[in-house]
């Protein structure tokens, strides 16, 4: 059988990914029939000093990949951090690099999720102001990520996964007092998913500031989040060395390493590799999935 080929894309090639990806090719464990390969130039540029120039080429990595991907080249991408705000500064049109594989892969229904240590968090709204979260929330958004996020737990092998619904509010809005979006939003998601997915349990919507230590606890085996910081500051706080960045919802597999371009540590040789080597395990496991 052919080998199913994961694509690593350095992303900035003045932050930290260069020489992440080289770790990475040399020491990441992949299931059998599983090899990659590097895509787009992998070389430092002025390690520490983002440039148009480093932009232009972290895009133009990711626009191969993404077509290598497409065209079945490629069975996974893993890319490497970026700064949305110099590759914004370069042309670059997206919120971030979930929304450009989207975009890429023409599908809408998709989701960006974190895993890593006790916790897999999905987010209902991501790259968004704060300001605007509660305006983006609709039900049939948390019915939609709710959705993706139990056909990933199904695809690790969880039986049965146990799903906990956050609150917006704090106290989950103490019926109301704090807030109604519970009450209008997130309680009627709850039925549905529970009648759209049997076998997965879902339930809450629960006090943001409990759930997250009830699941790091073996009590649910993810999170279903309303917004970006919602999820990851729990999320990095407990795994942020090996925590992974999923794309759900693609034709391929996409992850990430959860963590930014690092440019303050660029070229020194401090950069930890576990999340990049997290992510190519991640997505080699899902691969042969």
């Amino acid at each position: 059988m052919k080998d199913a080929v994961i694509g690593l894309v350095a992303g900035d090639p003045a932050g930290v990914g260069p020489e992440l990806l080289s770790v990475a090719f040399k020491q990441a464990p992949l299931r059998e029939g599983v090899r990659l390969e590097i895509i787009g130039d992998p070389s430092s540029l002025d390690p520490g000093i983002p440039s148009r120039e480093g932009s232009l080429r972290a895009i133009a990595g990711l626009e191969e990949a993404a077509r290598r991907a497409l065209s079945g080249e490629l069975a996974a991408v893993v890319t490497g951090p970026v700064s949305k705000k110099h590759l914004h500064e370069a042309g670059f049109e997206f919120p971030g690099q979930t929304e450009f594989f989207a975009a890429r892969a023409q599908v809408s229904n998709y989701a960006m999720l974190l895993t890593g240590g006790p916790l897999t968090v999905a987010l209902v709204t991501a790259h968004v102001p704060l300001k605007e979260v509660s305006s983006l929330l609709t039900t049939a958004e948390i019915v939609r990520v709710g959705g993706l996020l139990a056909q990933f737990l199904e695809r690790r092998g969880i039986d049965f996964p146990r799903i906990a619904v956050a609150g917006l509010n704090p106290h989950a809005g103490e019926q109301g007092d704090l807030g109604d979006e519970e009450l209008r939003l997130i309680e009627p998601a709850l039925p549905l998913l529970n009648s759209a997915h049997p076998g997965v349990t879902f339930a809450g919507p629960f006090s943001p500031d409990t759930i997250f230590w009830r699941a790091a606890n073996g009590e649910f085996d993810g999170v279903l989040c309303m917004y970006h910081d919602q999820g990851l500051i729990p999320l990095k706080l407990l795994a942020f060395h090996d925590g992974v960045n999923v794309t759900l919802g693609l034709p391929f597999i996409r992850t990430s390493p959860d963590h930014g371009t690092a440019y303050e540590i660029a070229g020194t040789g401090k950069a930890r590799p576990e999340s990049f080597l997290s992510a190519v395990r991640l997505a080699s496991e899902l691969v042969r999935k």
